[in-house]
Order: C-alpha cells, then structure tokens, then sequence
C-alpha cells in the first residue's frame, strides 16, 4: 500500500487502494462495498471503481504473465503493481476507453499515490507496454499452463477440476468463471410481493429480470442496490440465486415447526426460512463466532423476522451434547472452499490448497454426522455447498450415507425445477449452467424407527 494518506473520490486511485487491501487478506466483496459507502460516487465511477477492482484480481496471473517481460526481478511496491494492472486490465477488456486515456489517467494515479518518480517509472512500463504490446500466451505449450495463465486459476484447481469432469467439461466451466458477476436480490415476501418490489425498483431507476433459477427472485442491473431504499426498508435483500436453492429444497410445509440452520451466518439463508415458515415455527440460527452471530441479528431486523429466529453461538459439532431438541428440518450450509464463487469472491483461487478442501471436507462431514443425532423421524437435513469440487460435495455425502443407514438420499426439488432430467439426486449448479454461482445441494430424509429397523 502507498506511504501517502491519500482521501480521493477518483475511482482509479480507490480502484489501486482497494486492491492493495484486497491483497493483504480483505475479501474483495466486503472491501468494495465498504469503499463504496464511503465516498461520493456516482454509478458511473462506481461501476468503473466495481470493474477495475474485480477485473484485476480475476486476471491476476495472467497479468503477472504479461508484465514480466517489462519489470523482470525488480522489486516494485505492491500498489504500483496493482496500478500496473488496472492499466493492462483497461487496455485489453476495456475498449471504450482510449489507450492514450488510460496512460494519462494511470500516470496522474501514480502521482497522487506516489511521487514525481513513481510516475516516471509507471510511464516508462506503460509506453514500452505500448509500443511492444503483451505477449502471446500461445506461447506456452503445456495445455493445463497455458489454461491456468489465460483463465488466471492455480494448476492444481484446472487438474482437479479436469480429474473430475473431463477436460470438455472444465473448459466450459472455466470460461465463464472470470464474467462479471451478476446482481442478483430475493424479494421479502413478509413486507412485500413480488410485484411490490417490481414497483419499488422501477421508482429508483433499475432496470431487472425475473430469475429463472429461484422463486421471488430477480437479476437487477442499473445501480448499487444495496444503497437503494428498497434494500434499506427490507423489501428485498441480495442474495446469488443458485444460493436461494438450499432453502428451497427443505419443503418448509405449515408442519414444519422447528428448524435447525446450523452454520447460519451471515443469515441470508436463515431469513430466508423465515419467509416461509409458519408463524409458530422457530429456527435456531448457530455459529461460531459472536461477531457473525450479530450479522444474523442485523439481517433479520432489516428483513423483520428477528420473531422467528433464536440465535446462538455454537459449533455445530457439539450439538448433540449442547442441544436436546429433535429437528423437523436441519440446514447444513457447510464452510467450504468456497470456489464456485469465483466470480464473486475472485481471490479465494490464489490462497488455496488442495490439502484445505481435503480439511474442510473433513469439517463438513463431522458436522453432519454431529447434527443428525438432532433430526426427528421423518425429518430432513438438507446439505450444501458454494464449491464444485466433489471432495466437499458427493464424496462427503458418500462417507455419510454409509455410516448412517437410518437415513436416505432423496431427490434434491427446486421451485423451478432446475435440471429435471439429470440422473443424480443431487443437485450441482456449475457457474456456466446459469451465470449464477457455483452450488451444491443434497437432501437426506431420516428414516421412522419402523422403518429403520
């Protein structure tokens, strides 16, 4: 990060600090909206501040690549970096922007949060960048090298991913997986109707699609909505919509009256249950961190189901030994690798190791199997994951599904009936099958004590 404090509502500078902060452990999606509540930006500057941001880290590697040939070795603070990158990202994606524009605006960047020396060297990389141009990633003649640099994913994720699904696959999958995420909101059915919320985005200028992925939901563009009066008065909240399914697939009928969310935070899918419960229904909302816990609470006041939901602070592995209340329903929304939020949350594919997923896959099971001592007869657990790697996924439902033979896998069911021919009872949802994130859903159904017997 720059020595200088600099204050600047120029998006490019914000776009260079807020990348430096991203790379010292910020999460990309936090880190922006914080910026963007901060200074005054128009929706212009904030979708330019938005892409630069996301543009950068999503073609990090492939940046890396291209500008070693004008840096080599030399050691170069991380910003100048970062501002390097925002130039090439605006040079090769952006084409409604001038390549004279964007040295200027680059050099000007450089001066503000450097010095007269910073924008010498910033404009002697740019004019040589001009004048020899990038070099051609054809070049690299190792297929999986060269699809880790031009789709900017670590090796080991492209070989595991190809191990998995076939290289036919993977391809169609990771082309898609560096698109601009899109935004996407649920409608509040306790304050609002669908077409209340219609009505109520019209009035602030933007402009939406129904989802043909989830129920009350749309894909909204023309603005920030998160700063919008309609976020504000709880008539909508944002949330992807292949993140909507898992609540889906519980048919939360008028009998189901108690309800497990056990890894609820930040409670996008706890307040989500509570749209559709009965009004003597109760969730339990756990997790492990009291701060997270304060994320649940505020999201639910927003949404005004704070009534429906108790909230505690518990690891979801002791709840057999902490909590003697049997379940109709228990959602297992597991901490995972998190990589079919590529799109969304691009700097998770750089930190990662194959030795986390196999940890974490490790977590997921022991807090299924912890939590299916708390299921009533008949009841379900219905289990889920933002990642697409099947060791969190099917090889997690596999290990449980053999220790435990008083329950079934049933058919994952949608609102709209996503992927009604597959073969498996599982759900996958792959980022190129709906430009949503990537998801997966499985359904247990516990068996009677007669039937188990």
């Amino acid at each position: 990060m720059s020595d200088k404090r600099v204050y600047s509502d120029n998006p490019r500078v914000l776009a260079v600090q807020t990348l430096a902060k991203i790379k010292n452990g910020a999460y990309s999606n936090l880190q922006l909206n914080q910026v963007i509540k901060q200074h005054h930006l128009g929706e212009a500057d904030k979708r330019l501040l938005t892409t630069l941001v996301y543009g950068v880290i999503q073609h990090r590697m492939t940046f890396e690549y291209w500008l070693l040939p004008f840096i080599g070795d030399k050691k170069i603070d991380a910003w100048v970096r970062e501002l390097l990158y925002t130039a090439i990202f605006q040079m090769k994606f952006l084409d409604k922007i001038p390549e004279h524009a964007i040295f200027n605006e680059s050099i000007e960047v450089a001066k503000i949060l450097g010095h007269v020396g910073t924008g010498k060297y910033v404009t002697a990389i740019l004019h040589n960048i001009g004048r020899q141009g990038l070099q051609d990633t054809a070049k690299i003649e190792d297929s999986i090298q060269r699809l880790s640099i031009e789709k900017s994913l670590p090796i080991w994720l492209i070989e595991e991913l190809v191990r998995q699904n076939g290289e036919q696959a993977t391809r169609a999958m990771i082309e898609t997986i560096n698109d601009a995420p899109q935004q996407s909101v649920r409608v509040n059915t306790v304050l609002a109707t669908d077409e209340e919320v219609e009505q109520a985005l019209i009035a602030e200028n933007f402009t939406f699609v129904k989802s043909h992925v989830a129920d009350h939901a749309y894909v909204v563009s023309g603005g920030h909505v998160a700063s919008s009066k309609a976020f504000h008065d709880g008539l909508l909240t944002i949330q992807d919509e292949s993140a909507m399914l898992p609540v889906e697939s519980m048919h939360l009928t008028e009998d189901v009256k108690t309800i497990l969310d056990a890894a609820a935070a930040p409670g996008g899918k706890t307040t989500q249950i509570a749209q559709y419960i009965a009004e003597d229904a109760m969730i339990t909302a756990l997790d492990i961190h009291e701060h997270k816990i304060k994320l649940i609470k505020s999201h639910a006041e927003r949404l005004h189901v704070s009534e429906k939901i108790n909230t505690r602070v518990l690891d979801a592995r002791k709840v057999p030994t902490e909590i003697d209340q049997k379940f109709d329903r228990i959602l297992v929304d597991a901490p995972c690798s998190g990589f079919g939020l590529l799109r969304r949350k691009p700097e998770i594919r750089y930190d990662k190791t194959l030795k986390d997923v196999d940890n974490l896959a490790h977590l997921q099971f022991e807090i299924l199997d912890s939590v299916s001592q708390n299921v009533a007869d008949n009841g379900m657990i219905v289990y889920s994951t933002c990642t697409i790697l099947r060791q969190e996924n099917d090889d997690v439902v596999a290990k449980f599904l053999a220790k435990h033979a008083d329950f079934e896998l049933v058919p994952t069911q949608t609102s709209k009936n996503l992927k009604p021919n597959r073969q498996e009872k599982v759900l996958h949802v792959y980022p190129n099958d709906y430009q949503t994130d990537g998801f997966f859903v499985a359904t247990f159904q516990k068996k009677t004590a007669t039937t188990s017997a």
